[in-house]
């Protein structure tokens, strides 16, 4: 089993990097080779037995996705892309990376001709408003970004290749992934996290936006855990419609605040500040809020009950079950 992974050096990218390292196997078959990309080098995790390689670079640069399927995994995993924050600022980046990218890849896999399981993340932000109160799998894909049109284009690109036969993709929109570890990054989401990871460090965390803000989450874990599923699935239980909304934890910021003071006490919360943001409200408002997912969650699919387990998840996950 030889695995490829983009966007290696990312978050999402070195904890499914770990969890393949633990499993030693994906599909019921032994991996034998990783093949990790990233803009920078990402870490080789040490596996007996395992040809790891490494590579940097652009991946709509001319001839980088035919040299990186040249072994022609079994598995691709397709995270590489920049953030909704930096995409929206950088409109010419955003849809080189983030469109021109992918599309680059999936010709490649196309041109190579040998039809391997491709996951890519996708992303709620596919979505825009006026939303219903609950959002059903059926709601027709509005985008009222720039990084949601990139991904809502390059999921028509997967189910179309997917259609003819080019490879066998599955793509999961991710809800934010929270809470992520590390420091924040240019996503406009990014202060979802900063408000439960900061607090729980000893810092001071800045919230951009109103605490009625409604949103929908899942953990690192359940990121994870979504990768690996996606990767196994049997895709004729998939069907035509290749492109799933995955299940999460729906809360308002407020009830962020709320799970954070149950589980760390009102003197960590007192390190919130709220100072409100222009341009990252201009654009969480019209994020989608509550989702159905039902035929994820049919496919087998799952995430966390409550942002409780959210937040317990990071305290055991990245601060040794301790809080500052």
């Amino acid at each position: 089993m030889r695995i490829l992974i983009t966007g290696a050096a990312g978050m999402v990218g070195r904890k499914l990097i770990a969890r393949l390292a633990k499993d030693g196997a994906l599909r019921g078959r032994k991996i034998t080779a990783l093949d990790l990309h990233d803009i920078v080098p990402p870490q080789a995790p040490v596996l007996a037995g395992v040809d790891v390689s490494i590579h940097t670079g652009d991946l709509s640069a001319p001839g980088a996705t035919a040299t990186l399927v040249a072994s022609r995994p079994d598995v691709i995993f397709h995270l590489a892309g920049i953030v909704s924050g930096e995409a929206e600022a950088n409109f010419d980046l955003g849809y080189r990376v983030n469109l021109d990218g992918t599309r680059a890849l999936f010709d490649a896999v196309r041109l190579a001709a040998f039809a391997p399981r491709l996951v890519f993340t996708s992303s709620i932000a596919v979505f825009g408003a006026p939303f219903p109160d609950v959002i059903p799998d059926e709601f027709h894909p509005t985008p009222l970004t720039s990084y949601g049109t990139q991904k809502q284009m390059s999921e028509a690109l997967l189910a179309d290749y997917t259609r003819r036969g080019f490879f066998d993709g599955v793509g999961i929109r991710l809800p934010t992934i929270c809470v992520r570890p590390g420091k924040p990054n240019k996503a406009a989401s990014s202060f979802f996290s900063g408000i439960i990871r900061e607090p729980l460090s000893g810092q001071e965390a800045i919230l951009p936006v109103p605490r009625s803000v409604l949103h929908t989450h899942a953990s690192p874990r359940s990121a994870v855990k979504f990768l690996f599923h996606a990767a196994q699935i049997d895709g004729d239980a998939v069907g035509p419609r290749r492109n799933l909304t995955m299940p999460g934890v729906a809360v308002t910021v407020g009830e962020q605040i709320e799970a954070l003071e149950r589980i760390a006490g009102a003197e960590v919360v007192k390190r919130i500040r709220e100072q409100p943001d222009e341009t990252v409200w201009a654009i969480v408002k019209g994020w989608p809020t509550r989702f159905e997912a039902r035929r994820g969650r049919e496919l087998g699919f799952a995430a966390e009950n409550s942002f409780d387990e959210i937040i317990r998840a990071h305290i055991e996950d990245e601060l040794g079950g301790k809080i500052v």
